[in-house]
């Protein structure tokens, strides 16, 4: 579809990282923007940003795991601007765990479900069939991620579970939105392809109750500066991609109906390929073993 002024994009993880990235890309292309996050604070700064670069906003507190908080998302971008042109279920969190997938405490699965693959979901029901019904031309970008949907990474395997759940959800919405003759589209967005400056790694501090950890954590959370020094000390070259880059990767997607947001990469293409051929080959997957799991 194309991009043009005075349609509206709905944005969740709106507050921060690649979500405020894709709000200030839409709202630069004239677009309308609803922003939706579960950090109130975050997302007021992030609104008036927008606001005082002179775009047009709707900025609502969101816990995407909630149903009942996305259909009412839904309600209150629809009663503000009167359409949705655009969905971006970007909101995701890492869950913490720690050890060997079989030690993972069950909060840990439980809450990365209910924010990565039901958060997705929820956004999908709420939103989808008020976009076929209006009849105008729409689309909807998942937000995946490499270490999941390229190929699993063993040494955080709640997220890549949920994010490898993402992308096949998102072929399934591609495959019924054709079946449907939609004029509404579908992309699944695999930000980088470097490391990206996002939240996710302090995604604790948003932690419900409700998903709180049944056991006291063995070692401190990491912090993303932590990693990067810890990185750099073990004299390993750090890379990270500009979030706006992921924006407008996703922006051009959408214009050109791209089903793949797969930014160039030597690195990702090889772990592409070396998944398929592990399975056309019906061999063990000898791609995960370069992984160090201690």
């Amino acid at each position: 579809m194309e991009l043009r002024a005075g349609q509206v994009a709905v944005v969740t993880g709106a507050a921060s990282g690649i979500g405020l990235a894709m709000a200030r890309r839409f709202a630069a292309d004239g677009l309308k923007v609803v922003l939706a996050d579960v950090e109130e604070g975050a997302l007021e700064k992030a609104a008036a940003g927008l606001r005082e670069d002179g775009a047009q906003v709707h900025a609502r507190v969101v816990d995407v795991s909630e149903r009942e908080q996305v259909m009412a998302l839904a309600d209150a971008a629809y009663e503000t601007f009167g359409a949705v042109h655009v969905l971006c279920n970007n909101a995701g969190v890492g869950s913490g765990a720690e050890g060997r997938m079989w030690e993972h405490d069950p909060n840990d699965w439980k809450w990365a479900f209910a924010v990565n693959v039901w958060g997705v979901f929820h956004g999908i029901q709420a939103f989808v069939p008020r976009m076929l019904a209006a009849g105008e031309p729409g689309h909807v970008v998942n937000t995946s991620s490499g270490d999941g949907g390229i190929a699993p990474l063993p040494t955080a395997s709640v997220y890549a579970v949920t994010k490898a759940s993402v992308v096949t959800m998102t072929e399934s919405l591609y495959a019924h939105l054709k079946a449907e003759h939609a004029r509404v589209g579908a992309s699944v967005l695999f930000p980088g392809p470097h490391m990206l400056r996002t939240g996710l790694w302090e995604s604790h501090r948003n932690r419900p109750a409700q998903y709180a950890k049944q056991k006291p954590r063995r070692t401190p959370y990491r912090s993303l500066g932590q990693w990067e020094a810890a990185m750099r000390e073990a004299g390993k070259e750090v890379q990270f991609t500009p979030v706006e880059e992921v924006a407008d990767l996703v922006a051009d997607g959408i214009s050109d109906d791209r089903f793949w947001l797969l930014p160039p990469s030597e690195h990702s293409d090889r772990q592409i390929r070396a998944r398929s051929q592990s399975m056309l080959d019906r061999a063990n997957p000898s791609y995960l073993e370069s992984f160090i799991l201690d």
